[in-house]
């Protein structure tokens, strides 16, 4: 079990990514590292200019979307029938509204629906082709589902077919999420994902169920998760981490007791990115990786932490 703390600073805001929990190859590293860094960037920027948590979360993501190293928007893996579903979720702290999609496949930025759905529509989630629909009369923008294929998914698909390679030990759970608090001290958070690779046709995880995939609450804090998302939403994971909030010393080891009970009656790999309503950034994850990126003052720490040490900064 590996965590991280970042005290809180004087910066009115906050904000904390990730790309992923699970394995990863040591020369995909910097491209994983990179692309969270690059997100938080987005986010920030989104931040400092006096926009809300809300909008730094859905930039932030939306980013990690297009860029085809994660495994949401572009470079979803593929289910077992070779085509690609995604799901995402958004939630606002201060009002608990929220917006989900699941097992979409034309939408260019699912977690843009997401929010769609909470801002202008009086439901919570949409799925499948009425979804698509949905997000075609909205005016967001589509692609062609050959917009969102790989050649790196599509190998990765092929040799798991093929069973040289397990998805179970193999796979790097790349979901991708955000977490926020603004100057107001609004939380919101988001996730998105292509899934588990070689899923059932129609399968949803945890990412579009709220409580599980994410969570925002500006009494109690902001949480995303990512991993298995049948351990995942079988204990509510990012719902538990920040009722523990309270009872915790610090945001991480209320992540991390949230995965250890996780572990203790389901099982799973998982990792969870926090923020509470004081505006300290804590991570926690028992996979063999997680990347993630955060600020703190006027720096951004990122990486891709590995068990065994304390993450930390690549150069």
């Amino acid at each position: 079990m590996e965590r991280l703390l970042s005290p809180k600073t004087s910066e009115p805001f906050r904000m904390i990514v990730h790309g992923g929990a699970g394995r990863i190859p040591n020369d995909k590293a910097p491209l994983y590292a990179e692309g969270v860094k690059k997100a938080l960037e987005t986010g920030l920027q989104v931040l400092k200019s006096g926009g809300s948590a809300l909008d730094a979360v859905i930039e932030a993501v939306a980013y990690m979307e297009d860029d085809p190293t994660f495994n949401a928007g572009r470079g979803s893996v593929l289910n077992s029938e070779g085509f690609i579903e995604m799901d995402a979720i958004v939630m606002d702290g201060s009002s608990l509204s929220m917006g989900a999609v699941a097992a979409v496949r034309r939408v260019k930025n699912p977690v843009r629906l997401a929010r769609a759905v909470m801002e202008r529509t009086n439901h919570n989630m949409f799925a499948g082709e009425w979804a698509d629909r949905l997000a075609e009369v909205m005016g967001l923008e589509l692609a062609d589902p050959s917009y969102f294929l790989t050649e790196r998914r599509r190998r990765e698909w092929e040799e798991m077919r093929a069973g040289k390679v397990n998805p179970t030990r193999e796979f790097m759970y790349s979901t991708v999420g955000a977490v926020a608090i603004d100057g107001s001290g609004n939380l919101a958070a988001a996730t998105s994902t292509g899934g588990t690779p070689l899923k059932m046709p129609g399968r949803v995880g945890d990412t579009p169920l709220v409580g599980s995939g994410a969570y925002a609450d500006n009494t109690l804090g902001g949480a995303s998760a990512t991993g298995l998302g049948e351990s995942i939403m079988r204990v509510v994971l990012s719902k538990t981490a920040l009722e523990l909030i309270p009872r915790a010393t610090d945001p991480a080891s209320a992540a991390q007791r949230a995965i250890e009970i996780m572990e203790t009656r389901v099982g799973g790999g998982a990792g969870l990115i926090l923020i509470d309503l004081h505006g300290n950034v804590g991570l926690a994850y028992n996979t063999p990786a997680m990347s993630f990126a955060f600020n703190q003052g006027n720096e951004i720490i990122y990486g891709v932490g590995v068990m065994g040490r304390r993450a930390s900064p690549l150069p």
